[in-house]
């Protein structure tokens, strides 16, 4: 055993110093004018990077948030790579990516995660109410103050009504929070979303850009519901399948956790496409740097406010985590794709792809530094 953990430590060092040594070879050829081995050593470095972490109890929640760096400097360096494949417009595989995260989220609820709402009404209704309030109307304050351009203002917007993110159930695992209460508010949002994300784009994005609301509201369900609702039925299948051919439990076992790998490189190729076709904006847009500070005031406000209007709210300890991580953490996946499929703007995705990495980061550094402090129960659950 002491042999084994001293093998994984040496080879996290390996990992480690690798990673650090092909960054500095990098940066070494790229200042004496080999600037075509900067990208392929940045990619190698987040690479090894993300295996350091990801072979770490520790700091294995940040290994996603690495993978997208990996996906992000791919993009920013080689963005032809995510625009077009033989003619083909990579743009149009936003929906049935999105499609692909939400069906494996649905695998991953029960019908019990939906009535669960009758017995916690209140950690419920305060966290909706507060999902669809704090996030976008912070998006419509901080678009007001970080940017002039009226399409990314949209985007912050956008991001800030849609429902909370698939990432926000592990953070409130990790945060030692309400897990049952984190399901439950992540499929009640999802739910909403159809009604709740258009109408707040409408009322406070109107007048940056043009809201279809019954495009987006279709566009939504299209998105969110419909394979939602066949990941539901695939898991009832798959739970009946266990019981009534026990010899099938290792294929529906093997299903179940391939799942959200495939939902987290999904992630990672809508993050990936985005950035490509919004590389040269990036790239030449002074604005930049405001939208940066914006997307990281929005996601910690979020925190902020969810936790302490949960705390008003008379909410305990552990549901008032779980609030602040529902509220803080969003579907940036979906409002990318609602960016350049209804309002047809790149712009408009950039929020979102910033939003996306930045907040699988503060979250896990948020779960980390509540994980250890247990909360105490100062009010009755709801």
């Amino acid at each position: 055993m002491v042999e084994k953990e001293d093998l994984r430590n040496r080879i996290r060092r390996l990992l480690l110093g690798g990673g650090v040594a092909v960054l500095t070879a990098g940066w070494v050829l790229w200042s004496i004018g080999r600037t075509g081995a900067l990208g392929p050593c940045v990619i190698i470095a987040f690479i090894l990077l993300a295996l350091f972490l990801a072979s770490s109890r520790r700091y294995a929640p940040f290994a996603f948030t690495a993978w997208v760096a990996v996906f992000v400097a791919a993009s920013m360096f080689y963005p032809l790579a995510f625009r077009t494949w033989w003619g083909f417009e990579l743009s149009a595989l936003m929906v049935p990516l999105i499609q692909i995260i939400m069906f494996g989220m649905g695998t991953q609820l029960t019908l019990a995660d939906f009535a669960r709402v009758f017995s916690m009404p209140q950690g419920v209704i305060a966290g909706l109410v507060l999902q669809f309030s704090i996030m976008p109307f912070v998006g419509k304050g901080l678009a007001m103050i970080f940017t002039r351009h009226p399409e990314v203002a949209a985007g912050m917007v956008l991001i800030g009504s849609c429902p909370g993110g698939v990432a926000s159930n592990v953070m409130t695992y990790l945060a030692k929070g309400n897990v049952a209460l984190s399901v439950t508010m992540t499929s009640c949002s999802t739910l909403a979303a159809p009604i709740m994300t258009p109408l707040m784009m409408k009322l406070l994005a109107g007048a940056y850009v043009e809201v279809k609301f019954m495009a987006m509201m279709l566009s939504i369900l299209e998105m969110i519901l419909v394979p939602v609702g066949a990941g539901l039925l695939v898991n009832w299948l798959l739970t009946r399948l266990r019981r009534v051919y026990p010899g099938a439990k290792g294929v529906a076992v093997g299903i179940m956790k391939g799942l959200p790998f495939v939902s987290m490189f999904a992630i990672c190729l809508i993050i990936a496409i985005i950035t490509a076709l919004s590389r040269d904006d990036l790239l030449a847009g002074s604005f930049v740097v405001p939208i940066i500070i914006a997307v990281i005031l929005h996601n910690v406000i979020g925190y902020a406010l969810g936790y302490r209007l949960a705390r008003w709210w008379r909410l305990n300890e552990a549901d008032s985590r779980t609030v602040a991580i529902e509220v803080g953490l969003q579907n940036g996946g979906m409002a990318s794709a609602l960016a350049i499929e209804v309002l047809k703007s790149r712009l408009a995705a950039i929020p979102p792809a910033i939003f996306g990495p930045w907040m699988n980061m503060s979250g896990a550094m948020v779960a980390s530094w509540w994980s250890a402090r247990p909360p105490k129960d100062d009010f009755p659950s709801s």
